[in-house]
Parts: C-alpha cells; sequence; structure tokens
C-alpha cells in the first residue's frame, strides 16, 4: 500500500472514532441536556472508549479499512449493517456482564446506536464517493502486454478508490519501435507513473527515455511489482527465478524466533481454555461415527519435511479407498458432525499441538500432503516455493481463495502464497488472522 493509500485509511479510520465520540456527545446532550458535561466525564468516557476500541477492530475485520471494498453497492451497505448489529450486541453483553464499568445504560446505549447508525452511513457513504470520484493523483501510462496488463487494467478501472488512473495504454511492439512515444505520451497526458514491462526496463534506447521521464520526477515501476500493490499477490506468468533471489529473504530475522516463541505460547493458552471444547467435540466424534477421534495425515512442511497433522476426524474411515484425494464441497464422505466441524474449522483444534511442536505456525501456506505435492510441483511452477518456509493454519492464500478443488485454484492460492512470502510481517500475520476470523463467520464453507 503506498503512502496515498495509507492516509486514506487513516482518514477513515480518524472519521470512524470521531463519529464515535460524537454520537457519544450527541447522545449525551439528548439524555441530560446542560449537565452532560459531567456525566461525560465521570461515567461514560472510559467504558465507552473500551467499547470503542472493540468496535473499530470489528469494522478492521469485516474488512470497513479495505479499499477495495469502500464502494457504495450492496455488498458494503450489507457488511456495515452486519457490523453495527455484531457492535450492538457486543456493547449490550460487556456493560452488562463486567460490572466494574459502573453503568449499565439502556436507553443512552439505544440512543447512541441510533445516533451513531445515522452519523456513520452518511460519513462513510460520503468518503466512498469522494474517494472513488474526482482526478485521481496517480496517472498511469501502461506499456505492455498480455494477461498481467489486462488484469492489472481492470482492477485500475474497477476499484477507482485506489488513486489510480489509467491514462494511455502502449503495447510492447510500439515502444520498441518508437521510444520517443514514451516522452510524447507522458507529456501529452500528464502522467506521474510509468509501469512497463520487466523485460522492456533492459532495453538501451527504452532505459534512456525512462530515465529522462524519472530525472522530472514521474515514478517508474515494472508491471510485476505494480500487479503485485493492486491485486496483493505475485503473477507467476511475470516472475522467473531471479525474481526470488532479488525478493526473497532466506536470512533470519528477528522476526521469526519472536514469532516461534509467541506462537508456541499462545498455542499452548488457547490448547487449555478450549480444552473442555475438545473434549465435547471429542464426546460427539466418537458416538456419531466408527473411527479414531484424531485423525492423522501427513503433510509436506518447511524445506519438504514431512510431519504428521493432527484433525478431528470428519470424514468416514473409508473415505481414501481409493487412494489420495482433495475434499470438495457437499463431499459425501463427511459424517454429519464432521460437515459442522469443517465448517466451523474446529476440526483443526488439535493442530495447536503441531503448532506447540514446531510443526505449524498460526500463519503460513496451507500445509499439503506429499502426494499431491510431488504432483503439483512437476505441473505447477516455481509450487516449491511455498515450502521456503514453515507452513500455517491459515495463510495469506485461504483468506482470499478458499477453494482449492483444480490447477487453476492451486495457481491462484501459489500467487498469494508467494506474495506472503515476500511480505510477511507482524502486522500482516495479524491482519490474516483477523481475517480468518471474519471468514469463518460471514463467510464459512
Amino acid at each position: 500500500m503506498d503512502s496515498g493509500n495509507k492516509l486514506k485509511v487513516f482518514l477513515f479510520f480518524a472519521a470512524d472514532v470521531a463519529a464515535l465520540y460524537v454520537a457519544l456527545f450527541i447522545t449525551l446532550i439528548i439524555r441530560y441536556g446542560g449537565r452532560f458535561y459531567a456525566e461525560f466525564i465521570d461515567a461514560h468516557a472510559g467504558p465507552f472508549t473500551i467499547i470503542f476500541i472493540l468496535w473499530i477492530i470489528v469494522f478492521y475485520i469485516a474488512g470497513l479499512y479495505d479499499l477495495r471494498r469502500l464502494r457504495n453497492n450492496i455488498d458494503f451497505i450489507k457488511t456495515l449493517f452486519l457490523c453495527l448489529g455484531i457492535d450492538a450486541a457486543l456493547a449490550v453483553l460487556l456493560f452488562y456482564s463486567i460490572p466494574a464499568f459502573g453503568i449499565a445504560p439502556k436507553t443512552n446505549l439505544l440512543i447512541f446506536i441510533a445516533v451513531f447508525a445515522v452519523i456513520e452511513i452518511f460519513w462513510r457513504r460520503l468518503l466512498n464517493r469522494a474517494m472513488a470520484f474526482g482526478e485521481a493523483p496517480n496517472k498511469a501510462l501502461v506499456i505492455g502486454d498480455g494477461a498481467i496488463a489486462e488484469e492489472v487494467k481492470k482492477a485500475v478501472t474497477e476499484h477507482p478508490q485506489l488513486g489510480y488512473a489509467i491514462k494511455a495504454e502502449l503495447d510492447e511492439k510500439a515502444a520498441y519501435a518508437a521510444p520517443a512515444r514514451i516522452k510524447e505520451i507522458a507529456e501529452r497526458e500528464g502522467v506521474n507513473l510509468i509501469v512497463i514491462s520487466h523485460k522492456l526496463k533492459h532495453e538501451p534506447a527504452l532505459v534512456t527515455v525512462l530515465y529522462e521521464l524519472f530525472a522530472t520526477g514521474i515514478v517508474v515501476t515494472d508491471l510485476v511489482s505494480f500487479y503485485e500493490l493492486i491485486m496483493r499477490k505475485v503473477p507467476l506468468s511475470g516472475i522467473q527465478e531471479t525474481w526470488f533471489l532479488e525478493n526473497i529473504a532466506r536470512e533470519v530475522s528477528f522476526y521469526d524466533p519472536l514469532k516461534r516463541a509467541s506462537e508456541f505460547i499462545g498455542a499452548l493458552a488457547i490448547g487449555i481454555v478450549l480444552l473442555p471444547v475438545e473434549i465435547v467435540i471429542a464426546l460427539l466424534v466418537a458416538l456419531t461415527s466408527r473411527g479414531p477421534v484424531i485423525y492423522r495425515q501427513v503433510r509436506v512442511g518447511e524445506k519438504g519435511k514431512e510431519f504428521t497433522l493432527y484433525k478431528f476426524r470428519s470424514m468416514r474411515v473409508n473415505a481414501e479407498a481409493n487412494g489420495a484425494q482433495w475434499a470438495v464441497k457437499k463431499d459425501t464422505r463427511t459424517t454429519p458432525i464432521g460437515g459442522i466441524l469443517r465448517a466451523s474449522h474446529l476440526d483443526e483444534l488439535p493442530q495447536l499441538w503441531n503448532i506447540i511442536r514446531g510443526d505449524l505456525s498460526f500463519v503460513g501456506p496451507r500445509p499439503e500432503r506429499p502426494e499431491f505435492v510431488a504432483k503439483l510441483e512437476a505441473r505447477i511452477p516455481y509450487y516449491e516455493a511455498r515450502l521456503f518456509i514453515k507452513p500455517g493454519v491459515t495463510g495469506w492464500a485461504q483468506i482470499h481463495h478458499r477453494a482449492d478443488l483444480t490447477d487453476e485454484d492451486v495457481i491462484e492460492k501459489l500467487q498469494y502464497d508467494i506474495y506472503y512470502l515476500k511480505n510477511r510481517s507482524p502486522i500482516l500475520d495479524w491482519a490474516i488472522v483477523l481475517k480468518t476470523i471474519k471468514s469463518i463467520f460471514v463467510n464459512p464453507e
């Protein structure tokens, strides 16, 4: 995300915080008139601030700070109302279950929710419209052919709120034939960004022109990098082995041991807290179908090392009598309780033990079975890149493309996995965890 888009996200965040406090301010005026100031300071500021923090987290999980979703369409309206409903329920639950708050506002909370809903809907629709209309700050000239260029142009057109506009296009043949046209188009269209195919950046005649434009303040980037910025994945057809050498750090960063330690403690704590749930699930699995409670399966982990993955059994014991196969939607091999476990992802709770052992991370590429890895490595370029780091219970690919039924699905998910491989960080990991929680409750499969 570039600095302009970060500023946009911050603007939405700041507007939401302001709307929350303005709504509370108006609520207290309605309820207490001239006495609202003392009431606000003494009783409402602290408890409502805690509530507001949780509300903002819900907004984030639901994607209300994702620029790609901030358009005034039915999907956005449904998401916003869903958030308001969840936040209202959360506020009621906390106010009436935490005596330390010192208040249990019934009328105040009802008025506040109504006032905030009006303010938030108004501000959000206004900001969405402002982001989508008007002149885009980034005016691009795209030089390149093929599927990657077409996908980028389509994404920019469909998401004007990202702040980019394609002002001109030039195919590779035309750029080769007349490099001076690049400068002519850039000056005529007021371009401040040139997106060019990677191979063209090494043509001497073109490099000279690009350098001259770069010296005037125009940003020059290659098509793959721009695709990654816009699509948040890395196009397989646009990279070579050298891309990995230049973009993937293999040395151990400070984050790696910190991540391992925090995951060990987190998995241990979650396992202890959810132990009663795990016992109930184990009993249900044992009582509703024949076979072991825990299903063990060999998976391929970091650097190709195999390990045993643990899950609550969700299928019949003879589910793979004809050999290994991917699970499909409405899989007839699933047991009645197994369908519920798979939809809620509760079947994956035993993987906390894999995290404690160090086989898995909370976040990373999803580990695949050896039978499939061998076939996919032979058919799909750079598939082995998923094995550069430790696999995870959830990942960047899982929250963007959950199906895994065909080679095309595998390629799509691999592009997201490579993006994560390049950009992994504490912030991205937390974003994936929060979006995973959202996908479980909002878009279960």
